[in-house]
């Protein structure tokens, strides 16, 4: 049976396990923020509406896409497509190409950043693998001028970072809606597992202190993991509610 990726992948070991993809959305969810393209988010409204529902609605696309048979897969990067294409035809523009970039790039970064922080060291094949993913997912979305290999993608991803990222009055409403949405303990773990994943760029721009006590705790929660007492931790980063959906994020 054909996948759109492999069984064995490192993309899947990744994105197979709660703790990961809480963290990429994390470091995600900081870097949304400050791209100077954020006001597509809030044409639909429904980011700033209810950001954990539009957390969750991206992690079941991203699972189809990573999960799913290769027919399966591509329907749903096409399905992706067609959503953002009616966007611009409601706005009567279109949405750049570096905008489309952008959110491509961080999935491939935080997807590196978030493992390597709380499993290993990705090898450069793995990475090399996991940006190949990510290239034949956006090459199918249509996204222009991406880079070749994964070594291309680290230049082009700098560029980005310097061009296309501010600090904005969109990114002081997001945040505040982060913490309307989770509550001001869920917020602050929140900002401490931000200031673990985010590149210079992004710390800088938002501001970050220094006092990161998450740091240290890490290791605990390594330990948590090794006694299987992680699904307690997991389930306090997010409210209550989200029980369920946090449970299926592990494959």
């Amino acid at each position: 049976m054909k996948y759109f990726v492999s069984e064995n992948s490192i993309v899947r070991n990744i994105w197979g396990k709660a703790d990961t993809v809480l963290f990429i959305f994390a470091g995600a969810a900081a870097e949304f923020a400050l791209n100077k393209a954020v006001d597509w988010l809030y044409f639909t409204g429904n980011l700033p509406a209810d950001p954990l529902a539009r957390l969750f609605s991206t992690v079941e696309y991203s699972k189809k896409i990573l999960f799913s048979k290769y027919d399966d897969a591509l329907w749903a990067i096409d399905k992706i497509t067609a959503i953002h294409k009616g966007v611009e035809t409601a706005r009567g523009m279109e949405i750049p190409q570096w905008a489309y970039r952008d959110v491509l790039y961080l999935l491939i970064d935080y997807s590196v950043r978030s493992f390597e922080l709380l499993e290993r060291k990705l090898t450069d094949n793995e990475k090399g693998e996991l940006y190949d993913v990510f290239y034949r997912l956006g090459k199918r979305m249509q996204i222009q001028d991406l880079p070749q290999s994964y070594n291309g993608w680290i230049v082009t991803r700098e560029n980005h970072l310097k061009e296309n990222l501010v600090c904005s009055n969109f990114t002081i409403d997001l945040y505040r809606q982060y913490r309307k949405h989770l509550g001001t303990g869920r917020y602050l773990l929140l900002k401490q597992v931000q200031m673990l994943l985010v590149p210079n760029q992004v710390f800088k721009l938002l501001n970050f202190n220094s006092l990161q006590w998450l740091r240290p705790a890490l290791w605990l929660y390594k330990l948590a993991k090794q006694l299987k007492f992680d699904w307690l931790l997991k389930e306090a980063i997010l409210p209550p509610k989200y029980k369920l959906q946090i449970k299926d994020l592990d494959n």
